[in-house]
């Protein structure tokens, strides 16, 4: 580990917090010591940054202070996990980001508005799963041609060429999930006559 560690930056800051903790409580050293089983010397080097805490060592720490091991060690508090990510038009389709992370398992609520596209089918490397919350979706994989309704889900290798959109009825509104390379899109040529 290197200076720049955050990891090493983490447990710097467990001694300190250990000794500001321990006379919040009014607690010695001696005291703790006779709570916890752990010697004086070794309570000492703890909080003195001498000796790197483990868990064997906080763990009875943390029983003796009545207080959560993520106090002891600092653990960064749990971001607020809302995404609040812009929709995004793409291709006449409105799109919102679902997962805050690229690259992964990425999620999209899509609305699709009323019209009738002649379907392109493309293909690329992963999965995807698409789940229709109102409207009719038209799907066409491989051979298949098919509309889902509202409630009504379908999964599939993306290798296999695949278009969805309106039925022309009216809009859809679904939702997509789709692997690490759903982003990778290939137009697969058409047969001649088509």
């Amino acid at each position: 580990m290197t200076d720049d560690d955050p990891m090493d930056q983490v447990l710097a800051e467990v001694g300190p917090r250990l000794r500001r903790i321990r006379k919040e409580r009014g607690a010695t050293l001696a005291g703790l010591s006779g709570a916890t089983g752990i010697s004086v010397s070794t309570l000492s080097r703890l909080e003195s940054g001498l000796r790197k805490p483990s868990l064997e060592l906080l763990l009875p720490i943390a029983r003796a202070h009545e207080v959560a091991l993520d106090e002891l060690v600092g653990a960064p508090p749990v971001r607020d996990p809302r995404v609040r990510a812009r929709p995004v038009v793409r291709h006449g389709r409105t799109h919102w980001p679902l997962t805050r992370q690229p690259g992964g398992l990425q999620a999209f609520k899509v609305l699709e508005p009323q019209r009738e596209p002649a379907p392109e089918p493309r293909s690329h490397e992963g999965y995807e799963w698409l789940y229709v919350l109102s409207g009719r979706l038209r799907l066409v994989l491989g051979e298949h041609d098919v509309v889902l309704t509202a409630g009504e889900a379908a999964e599939f290798d993306t290798r296999v060429p695949h278009w969805f959109g309106s039925t022309g009825e009216g809009p859809v509104e679904f939702l997509s999930l789709f692997g690490p390379q759903g982003e990778r899109m290939h137009v697969r040529a058409r047969p001649k006559g088509a």
